[in-house]
């Protein structure tokens, strides 16, 4: 009689973790201060006194895309459209002095901002999507897109 093989025990080496059709998260790496996302506090101190290229920057280089939190990303993204609308100034320049990893971020947080359209917002956030098309090209859409980690 046959013996039983469905048992794993036999095996020294995980074949399984070679298997390509197998689907495993990125290691989340420990960061907690990523993870609360922007500061509110300093945005609206950077608004207020009307450095709105700051604002903008810190509110992209803080975005808790490693966040399991939905809420952190809820704040984030409302708080990043808020940056967007009150935006005074030069956009092309403020773009152009983006890095490609801050491009495709602000270009995540527009589209974020039109699921939840407010008051005015969708008109703003197409000339910032027009903007934003311009510098990134397609290819930032399409790593947005594709891109697992939502902010």
């Amino acid at each position: 009689m046959a013996k039983n093989t469905s048992s794993s025990k036999f095996r020294k080496v995980d074949v399984d973790q070679f298997d390509e059709d197998r689907y495993k998260d990125d290691e989340e790496a420990d960061i907690s201060s990523v993870d609360q996302g922007p500061s509110e506090s300093e945005v609206n101190n950077l608004l207020a006194r009307d450095k709105f290229q700051e604002a903008l920057l810190h509110v992209l280089q803080n975005a808790p895309s490693n966040s399991k939190n939905q809420a952190v990303k809820d704040r984030a993204a409302a708080l990043a459209v808020r940056v967007l609308t009150n935006y005074k100034g030069d956009m092309d320049q403020c773009i152009k002095s983006l890095d490609n990893k801050a491009v495709d971020t602000l270009m995540k947080y527009i589209y974020r901002g039109f699921e939840t359209p407010t008051e005015n917002s969708s008109a703003i956030l197409l000339t910032w999507h027009q903007k934003t098309f311009a510098a990134g090209g397609l290819g930032s859409i399409m790593r947005v897109m594709t891109d697992r980690k939502r902010v």
